[in-house]
């Protein structure tokens, strides 16, 4: 047998290609432990080295007598490009999987601190340390969490834990560690060493390997006096032509050119319609579309889908084998799935609600009206950047509240060394201090996490109250003078703003539905990324014009404590929304503080 462009086909390559695939189903174990102990230690490394960069922003403002404004920004495009880069990295895991991403990500990251020692100015670390190191991490940070994931669902939350632990670990031990090689060495050797421990990365992104597709069952035609009956096919496309959307209900996935009347069959595939799953629908089954007008949106942009790549002789199926973790509507769910009730009372339909079809990875798309990109790659950039989700007023009081926390997150981990030194204490005590916000940290995302899962109590709360406590307490922490003093802030830092981190997509998903936590979890990303851009140079600024640490802790202080307060406004934003307090889009128990 010979393919369309006349070479000759593998045997077996028909059955393969028409075999249809469905997503595995995560072990809750086995390898996924490897997994864990591989994310765990990403963590340790690429958050050691980003928590723990303050102690090189002395050494720095001091070799290029550069203000403290100006060197903060080194610090903090770092952090905000980390965080900023969320949406286009998800399209790279989907597109390529966590293991060359995470793998590429280590190098990148080292290869920005060697190109960092070869600078001659801050402005030059501005891409070095900010924008190279930056992505570096970002490649990395987000490959860390999803690999574990999708290897666990009912033990989730505890895999997810352990795995984030690493970040208060990697901060406790890389305080240290950094302010002994600058001591020894200098701030440029310590670069060095730290690029190459970056790259240990890379050997435990291998580790990250990619769940196989299980084949799904084949369903048979059925066969009525000599005429080949498609019931599903009929009732998907009268879906499309009535409704202007697809049904839930399963479609074939292996249909020929001749199942449709000549005049569909002739129809090119150039746009998607509107909605989503018409738009995956398409993608897999280039024959159920008819050509339209108009195309999907990407924020206030369009996304025009093309059947193949330019040149290319493909027929638009997709690759069998070809998985798209990112677009798992839980993926970004760090709690245990046990916590859904839908996936407590039907686990098979759940897994089909979650899961959307792939997309034909040979197809193309058109991003923001002129950048073309592979169609799973702008698929997953459709689903975390949609703008709509801004109309919602609950979820916009939850973004302006994480924008404001974002602020005032960063500044501690960059200038608290520094504040401690012009207290009056050596540079080794000051670097401890960094060391007990790390390890504090690492309890209080075990400690917040496990009463956090407990029926009774109300997660909101628990998130508002610690967000509160750790902006008082850098609002306060003015006052402390003495190590005893700096010390106990640096612990109450750390363990309530682990809060942040450790609870914020569990959060999400019980005030709008698991539904909407992909588009939620982009949209934060970029608003975090915004904010921690803008925030540690408030701070720096302060500092120059006053000499004092004081004011730049008092508004960081002040901007986490009002995240806090103003998310106990939420139940009244519904109210005001009209919402329905107790509609839960994806089956999940609402955390509201009760009146």
């Amino acid at each position: 047998m010979e393919t369309k462009n006349g070479t000759p086909a593998a045997p077996g390559a028909e059955e393969e290609e028409e075999q249809d695939w469905d997503m595995p189903v995560p072990p809750d174990g086995g390898w996924g432990w490897m997994v864990v102990f591989a994310s765990f230690m990403i963590h340790v490394i690429a958050d050691g080295v980003m928590y723990t960069f303050g102690i090189f922003y002395v050494d720095i403002s001091s070799h290029f007598k550069a203000s403290k404004a100006e060197t903060s920004w080194i610090a903090s495009i770092m952090v905000g490009v980390t965080f900023g880069a969320g949406p286009l990295v998800s399209g790279l895991v989907n597109r390529y999987g966590c293991r060359p991403v995470c793998i590429a990500g280590a190098f990148t990251g080292a290869f920005g601190f060697v190109l960092s020692t070869l600078a001659k100015n801050v402005e030059t670390m501005y891409v070095t340390i900010g924008l190279v190191l930056g992505i570096g991490l970002g490649l990395i940070y987000l490959p860390a969490i999803v690999s574990v994931t999708c290897y666990f669902e009912k033990k989730r939350s505890f895999a997810t834990g352990i795995a984030v632990c690493g970040s208060g670990l990697g901060t406790f031990i890389f305080a240290p560690l950094t302010e002994s090689l600058v001591s020894s060495y200098g701030w440029k050797s310590a670069m060095l060493i730290l690029a190459a421990v970056l790259c240990g990365c890379s050997i435990f992104g291998v580790l990250f390997r990619p769940l196989e597709p299980v084949r799904a069952p084949t369903r048979q035609p059925e066969i009525t006096n000599g005429v080949l009956n498609k019931p599903v096919l009929r009732v998907a496309a009268e879906d499309l032509a009535l409704n202007g959307s697809a049904s839930k209900r399963p479609v074939p996935r292996n249909l020929t050119d001749s199942d449709l009347p000549d005049q569909q069959r002739a129809a090119p595939l150039v746009v998607l319609p509107g909605k989503s799953e018409v738009g995956r629908m398409a993608t897999s089954q280039p024959l159920l579309a008819r050509p339209a007008p108009g195309g999907q949106r990407f924020g206030s942009h369009d996304v025009m889908h093309l059947s193949h790549a330019p040149g290319g002789g493909g027929t638009g199926r997709r690759s069998s084998t070809h998985l798209e973790v990112m677009r798992r509507k839980d993926i970004f769910y760090s709690g245990s799935l046990l916590n859904i009730p839908q996936y407590k009372s039907n686990q098979g339909e759940y897994e089909q609600d979650v899961s959307a079809a792939p997309a034909d990875p040979a197809a193309r798309a058109i991003v923001c009206g002129c950048i073309q990109c592979p169609a799973d790659v702008a698929d997953t950039l459709h689903d975390m950047m949609g703008f709509a989700l801004l109309k919602d007023p609950v979820f916009l009081t939850f973004a302006i509240s994480n924008f404001f926390t974002s602020i005032g997150f960063n500044v501690p981990y960059i200038y608290i060394v520094d504040k401690a030194i012009h207290s009056g204490l050596d540079r080794d005590r000051a670097s401890f201090l960094l060391s007990i916000v790390g390890i504090s940290n690492t309890l209080s995302r075990i400690i917040l996490g496990y009463i956090s899962d407990r029926p009774c109590v109300n997660r909101l709360w628990v998130y508002n109250c610690a967000l509160t406590l750790s902006g008082l307490a850098t609002a306060f922490s003015a006052f402390c003078t003495s190590f005893a003093t700096l010390a106990f802030y640096a612990a109450v830092f750390g363990f309530t703003i682990g809060a942040y981190v450790g609870l914020t997509s569990v959060i999400l998903v019980d005030l709008l539905g698991l539904d909407k936590l992909t588009n939620a979890f982009g949209l934060l990303l970029l608003f975090q990324g915004v904010a921690s851009l803008i925030g540690p140079p408030i701070a720096g600024g302060l500092f120059d014009a006053t000499q004092s640490y004081d004011p730049g802790f008092y508004v960081a202080g002040a901007m986490v404590a009002i995240s806090g307060v103003m998310l106990f406004f939420i139940p009244c934003v519904r109210r005001c929304a009209g919402a329905d307090v107790r509609r839960q889009p994806a089956g999940t128990r609402l955390a509201e503080p009760a009146a």
